[in-house]
């Protein structure tokens, strides 16, 4: 009973119009009610399509937070959250997606997130063909994760393009520094540390293992056999 009044508290406490629009345009009547994702009343929720699935058979209030938290070098309350989703994004546990962060999911676009993801404030995420985070992946502030590049660009012989979308992968527990850049086609293994303002792309780091500090324009290996905590 204790318990359960707990959790009541907690809903009441963090209720307000974009929780509600947001649990009953994506669930079941049955699951909204229990409003697994709470939204800041700072989130734009500019587009409000696609699928959200959440992969846990026990739906908690607000296991997934949007446009929360407060990093000291940021002004929350002027700071904009924006959800743009036409595509399918998928939770497999909790997450907390940090205050003026963007995620922009594509119609083709297939965003996964484990468990435990954390973003601190104020990145994005831009996917219009696959994302996909490990488990216990913490993004620092302003760090830009595309899997496109927008625009086409076309081979001037054949017509055909050539910078078609890739997918990233994200593997478990990685913390990606601040002011990173992570492009398509980016593959980082299990304890990956990327420092900050590191530019990651096209494909895997050559000779990169397990438990690496990488970085840099384009990153490279900069130290092997560590590892981080939260």
């Amino acid at each position: 009973m204790k318990n359960k009044f707990k959790k009541i508290l907690r809903i009441l406490w963090y209720l307000n119009f974009k929780t509600i629009l947001f649990n009953f345009k994506y669930f079941k009547i049955n699951e909204a009610i229990g409003f697994p994702v709470f939204v800041s009343s700072n989130t734009y929720l500019r587009r409000m399509k696609g699928d959200i699935h959440i992969q846990k058979n026990i739906l908690e209030p607000g296991m997934i937070r949007i446009g929360y938290g407060d990093v000291g070098i940021f002004d929350k309350k002027r700071s904009r959250s924006i959800w743009e989703v036409s595509g399918n994004v998928i939770f497999n546990g909790e997450a907390n997606i940090g205050h003026g962060s963007k995620i922009i999911v594509g119609k083709l676009g297939n965003l996964n997130f484990g468990e435990r993801f954390t973003i601190s404030a104020e990145s994005s995420i831009i996917c219009f063909c696959g994302v996909e985070f490990g488990n216990d992946c913490l993004l620092s502030w302003e760090v830009l994760v595309m899997d496109t590049d927008f625009h086409k660009i076309h081979s001037v012989e054949t017509a055909n393009q050539i910078n078609i979308d890739k997918k990233i992968a994200i593997g478990d527990n990685c913390w990606i520094g601040c002011r990173s850049l992570i492009l398509k086609g980016a593959i980082l293994p299990n304890n990956t540390i990327v420092a900050a303002n590191s530019l990651i792309g096209n494909s895997e780091i050559p000779q990169i293992s397990m438990n690496s500090i990488v970085g840099g324009i384009p990153a490279k290996v900069l130290k092997e056999n560590v590892f981080w905590k939260k």
